[in-house]
């Protein structure tokens, strides 16, 4: 008998924009892709994580419909992708990280190019207007800079007023105030309505731009939540100069707490919860000044590092157990 579908869990499904289930994708004696499940909400961007060969580019490409998977399912819009392929055509624009144009193509003849496969196609003039490549209308693709060539790639990806847009590794290669640019313009495009998947191996632009992320590593899902909540979870870090001896091991003992180390006379503090607090109240009871206090929030880049670490030594235990 199908489940029924709690209140809640009907809500969720009516702003999903897109659902993998399972995901399975295999190159030969490799699996690229091993049972990755998400589910995409609209109107958010989604970050995409992973070292390279972590399967990232693999997942969207099948949710653009671009790969066909070796097992799982897969929903956007509401759609199959394989049955509905020729409808999310018209409604998913998709940015991939090799695309690339003939180099004597020049920018507007490929903006209406690309228009012409739409039914009812952006204005091209103000997309070109908005993305600030107006005055590059009639350059040639080979003369345009780097940040230049993304931001076609972003007015290609947008020309047929998509609901999804999949944008692949966007900045890899730019400078960093290119990079800055491109991430404003990424703002621009949700807040247009448009829900966006970005892929990126950058944990700096996930936690400036998405409102969820799903780290990938070695081809499978390993934490799905929001940067902030990922970063959290890995703790935080108290770092000071105490003014009197102190015992470290009373500080190893603390609740929370998982490293106490010593760099001269610098004590550093790792660890979850009400560290700081947890720490302070040590202090005073000791009747010691931290002086030079400095407080560090784990970034998501830490809690990625923690996160592939925890996987690779559960794998590497599981292969252990097997063998004996």
């Amino acid at each position: 008998m199908p489940q029924m579908l709690t209140k809640r869990t009907a809500q969720e499904a009516a702003t999903e924009v897109v659902s993998v289930e399972n995901l399975r994708v295999r190159y030969g004696d490799t699996v690229a892709v091993d049972d990755v499940s998400l589910s995409i909400r609209r109107g958010e961007i989604f970050g995409i994580l992973g070292p390279n060969g972590a399967g990232k580019t693999t997942t969207v490409e099948c949710i653009g419909g671009l790969r066909k998977p070796d097992a799982g399912a897969i929903s956007v819009l509401g759609m199959d992708v394989r049955a509905g392929r020729e409808e999310l055509r018209r409604r998913v624009g998709i940015q991939l990280q090799e695309s690339q144009l003939p180099d004597k193509l020049h920018v507007d003849e490929a903006l209406e190019l690309f228009a012409s496969f739409y039914p009812d196609p952006a204005d091209p003039d103000r997309l070109l207007s908005s993305l600030g490549l107006d005055s590059k209308r009639h350059t040639r693709f080979s003369d345009l800079s780097g940040g230049q060539r993304q931001r076609l790639s972003i007015a290609l990806a947008l020309i047929g007023r998509p609901e999804l847009a999949i944008l692949d590794e966007l900045t890899t290669g730019l400078d960093p105030q290119s990079r800055r640019d491109t991430w404003k313009l990424i703002e621009g495009i949700r807040d247009d309505g448009v829900t966006v998947i970005l892929v990126t191996h950058f944990m700096e632009e996930a936690e400036y731009l998405c409102d969820r992320v799903a780290l990938l590593h070695r081809g499978r899902v390993i934490a799905i939540d929001t940067p902030d909540a990922l970063a959290t979870g890995t703790g935080q870090r108290v770092s000071f100069n105490p003014s009197e001896q102190l015992d470290l091991e009373g500080l190893r003992r603390l609740p929370g707490v998982s490293d106490v180390r010593r760099d001269g006379e610098r004590i550093t503090v790792e660890g979850g919860g009400d560290l700081v607090a947890t720490v302070m109240a040590v202090l005073v009871d000791e009747h010691v000044i931290p002086l030079q206090t400095r407080i560090e929030q784990s970034t998501l880049d830490d809690a990625f590092v923690a996160l592939t670490g925890d996987a690779d030594a559960a794998a590497s235990e599981f292969v252990n157990e097997e063998s004996r």
